[in-house]
């Protein structure tokens, strides 16, 4: 579907369907369409279409962005079952106008995505596009430039997130390890401002990845590390991004119950929305100096796999004891931070679907931000409210820095105890995180909201790219203030 703005008023631009949004509080006040809101008793709430004059009407509440978007997805979505080529609709603004237009093209192209590679049937839509006028439902003004780059960069993020849905949602027999590195290396080929290289095991052995090999002993598919890089020529930042890339996750000799081992696919929405996210920087043309390490790989069982009271010396020199298998992922990172951090960045936030623990504690819809840096977490999780998702700050203490101590090895792979394990887990990357770089790291555990299996706001049933708007929107917050 298209999106456009348009400076004329929404009566003077054709469409087939108009969109009305209206303030809840302020529909009884309406005299125009009283007699048709009394016979359908609408009072505000949900939306009403009305087929005579070609109207949608749709209740709004607020003006911040997430109820824009909502607003807009609500809207497309139920528009998409007509067939009609065409919709107009009044521009929202809310505190901020690109912000606003940004919003309103993510529920737009959101409303679009639906995963139905291995359906015999699919639901085609007539919608071509949607037009947003000049027209506002408030009286602060704005500017076609303003409107237009909003557009753009929403088209740009909503894009991002359905490239990463499609990763997230594809499944295991499909989407290997070298599936992954060969979608990096297209992204490469695609967008000539990327680079792409990709090492194999032999590279892993060289390199002292101990720990990310061991994770990958019993499976058939072998492990790839992925080097994405996108340079500006002013670049103010360089930035590492590190995702946790399982394509596939049975949990190892710590076998996971049956329930638990559906849905694993989902285990690489980390390393999924690092590739994302440096597609979006790129098209987003950000002054910035970003890569993108992604550690691919399988957690299998065999005779050959790594074992409970194995243990792993790692990338950095520490030594891991493995008390469980079904903890991989934080061995995975391990190394991949170690890699990381010989890039020198100014900052590194890694994004791990890393523990049923942090969807136990924030439920499926929020993400956890982790480091030691109190400053820059506030900064991460003030600008991921503009984003559209949700994030809470956990925070370290001394206390539990205990519970991952080993009486054999530097550092144990699972707590001693039970409770705050998403916590723990971030713990036990921070072992891995070299002085200099403590205050200049940020652990995300995206596990509840990458992958869900119900619809939910304006997200479909399975993957929601969590991660990547929220990243993207700090970066540009970052940006901004070092102009």
């Amino acid at each position: 579907m298209k999106i456009e703005f348009n400076a004329k008023k929404i009566e003077q631009i054709k469409a087939d369907v108009e969109l009305s949004f209206l303030y809840q509080k302020d529909v009884k006040k309406l005299s125009k369409e009283k007699e048709l809101f009394n016979l359908y008793n609408f009072k505000g709430e949900g939306s009403l279409f009305d087929p005579e004059n070609k109207i949608l009407y749709l209740g709004i509440k607020e003006l911040d962005y997430e109820s824009i978007r909502l607003a807009f997805f609500t809207a497309l979505k139920s528009l998409s079952k007509l067939n009609i080529k065409s919709v107009k609709s009044p521009a929202i603004i809310g505190e901020c106008t690109t912000q606003s237009f940004v919003a309103m093209a993510e529920g737009a192209l959101f409303s679009t995505y639906d995963f139905d590679k291995y359906k015999s049937e699919k639901k085609e839509s007539s919608l071509e596009k949607l037009i947003i006028s000049g027209t506002e439902l408030n009286d602060k003004n704005f500017s076609t430039t303003q409107a237009n780059e909003g557009l753009q960069r929403g088209e740009i993020l909503a894009k991002a997130c359905s490239f990463v849905k499609d990763i997230v949602n594809e499944i295991p027999q499909i989407y290997t390890p070298l599936k992954m590195a060969e979608d990096a290396q297209n992204l490469a080929k695609k967008d000539k401002k990327i680079s792409c290289k990709i090492y194999d095991e032999k590279f892993l052995e060289q390199e002292k990845m101990n720990a990310f090999l061991a994770v990958n002993k019993a499976s058939q598919h072998p492990p790839r590390l992925i080097h994405l890089s996108c340079k500006a020529k002013n670049a103010k930042q360089r930035i590492v991004f590190v995702g946790k890339g399982l394509t596939y996750d049975s949990g190892g000799l710590s076998l996971k119950p049956a329930d638990y081992m559906l849905t694993m696919k989902a285990d690489k929405s980390g390393g999924a929305a690092v590739l994302g996210i440096i597609k979006a920087i790129s098209e987003l043309n950000l002054e910035l100096e970003a890569h993108g390490v992604i550690g691919a790989t399988e957690n299998m069982i065999g005779g050959n796999a790594f074992k409970p009271d194995d243990v792993l010396i790692s990338r950095e020199g520490l030594s891991i004891e493995v008390r469980n298998t079904d903890a991989e992922g934080r061995l995975v990172l391990a190394d991949c931070l170690s890699y990381a951090q010989d890039l020198k960045p100014d900052l590194i936030i890694d994004l791990a679907t890393l523990t049923g623990a942090c969807v136990v504690g924030l439920g499926e819809y929020t993400s956890a931000i982790m480091g030691n840096n109190e400053d820059l977490q506030d900064s991460f999780y003030k600008a991921s409210k503009n984003s559209g998702e949700y994030a809470s700050i956990l925070h370290f203490n001394p206390h539990l820095r205990e519970l991952v101590k080993s009486n054999i090895a530097d550092v144990s792979n699972t707590a001693s105890s039970r409770y705050g394990g998403a916590l723990t887990a971030g713990i036990f990357l921070d072992k891995f995180i070299r002085k200099e770089f403590k205050d200049k790291w940020l652990h995300l555990d995206i596990a509840g909201p990458a992958y869900v299996e119900k619809a939910w706001s304006y997200h479909s049933f399975g993957a929601s790219a969590a991660g990547l708007r929220m990243c993207l929107s700090f970066i540009i917050s970052l940006l901004g203030s070092k102009k």
